[in-house]
């Protein structure tokens, strides 16, 4: 005869802990969990440390489609950039991701690498899950994204860029007037022979041909131009001065689509016994943090990064709660200022 084992089978794990099993694990109600989760400033920290400690236990994670079905809100932002090595996009992404985070949101960051394709492929992917709002940075999309994004019902930021077109609301400033205002600030002290060092960037490049047809109504039209692949590095500012001292005769001034490829042109310029600014002066763009901080400390443009991602937390909050079907359209512009330090003269 065959004994039957008196050992007990093992009991499965629980699968897919449900809102209910949180409430139960925290002791309280599963109302109360949902706030926490969803609108934590209206539950005590108590409350809240309760419920976090009970999704903790159990593993939950909240079933954002079965959310959204209930009341129309995903809670959900979606923030395209093209990159974030490195990047001018870094302080506008915090703040924006800190503001909404504060607000009960969530954030999905997405890298385009400065490419409008993948950008459709990435809206392609979101906009099923129903966003409450998309942030894009830049105003140049394929005619599909565009399209997709003036269908999709849902509120659009275009950030740090300025258009006549634009899909919903703007909060940016124009490249063109960068060029423009860059121009005459180097001609003005005097510099004659340019140098362009930019990525294959339509931002980047918008500025370089603005500089060069400001430069030119002046009279200077002989402007050389490098455009390099993404993204921007300080070996790819390094290979931009090798390229521009390869081509032509040492200018007199380079100026950079980026903080982080003129430090490698300064790098580049250093191993060559190339002395800035006597010799040779450097411009950027975007001030980053360590813009200062290099020697000699770099000339650039500064973007106020961590302004656009508030004001942009702020039109999206405000858009959420306005009833009206028909909002007015947003376009503001942040400006930028140009930053003299010790590789201009």
């Amino acid at each position: 005869m065959v004994k039957k084992s008196t050992r007990h089978a093992a009991r499965a794990p629980a699968q897919n802990p449900t809102l209910i099993d949180v409430a139960g694990v925290a002791g309280v109600s599963p109302i109360t969990v949902s706030r926490a989760l969803n609108r934590p400033e209206l539950v005590s920290p108590a409350a809240r440390e309760k419920v976090f400690a009970a999704v903790r236990a159990t593993g939950y994670v909240p079933n954002m489609l079965a959310g959204g079905l209930a009341t129309s809100k995903s809670r959900l932002i979606a923030i395209f950039v093209p990159t974030i090595a490195n990047s001018i996009f870094a302080d506008t992404v915090q703040a924006l991701m800190d503001s909404l985070t504060a607000e009960g949101y969530q954030t999905l960051l997405g890298l385009t690498g400065y490419s409008s394709e993948r950008e459709e492929q990435l809206l392609d992917a979101i906009l099923g899950r129903r966003p409450d709002g998309i942030v894009l940075a830049g105003t140049l999309h394929t005619d599909e994204s565009h399209g997709k994004l003036r269908n999709a019902g849902i509120p659009v930021v275009e950030i740090w860029d300025l258009s006549d077109t634009p899909i919903d609301m703007q909060i940016g400033f124009s490249h063109e007037q960068v060029g423009i205002e860059v121009a005459l600030h180097l001609y003005q002290r005097g510099y004659r022979r340019f140098s362009l060092l930019s990525l294959d960037d339509a931002r980047g490049l918008r500025r370089s041909r603005s500089l060069m047809a400001e430069l030119a109504v002046h009279g200077v039209r002989d402007v050389s131009i490098e455009i390099m692949p993404a993204p921007a590095t300080l070996a790819t500012g390094r290979e931009g001065l090798k390229r521009i001292l390869a081509r032509h005769d040492l200018p007199e001034v380079v100026v950079c689509s980026s903080d982080t490829i003129a430090e490698g042109v300064l790098a580049e310029a250093a191993s060559r016994g190339i002395r800035v600014p006597d010799e040779l002066a450097v411009m950027g763009f975007g001030d980053l943090s360590s813009a200062a901080q290099v020697f000699p400390a770099l000339s650039t443009v500064r973007v106020d990064g961590a302004r656009i991602g508030q004001l942009v937390a702020k039109a999206l909050l405000a858009r959420f709660n306005d009833s009206n079907p028909h909002p007015s359209p947003l376009r503001i512009d942040t400006g930028f200022r140009l930053i003299e330090r010790a590789t201009t003269k």
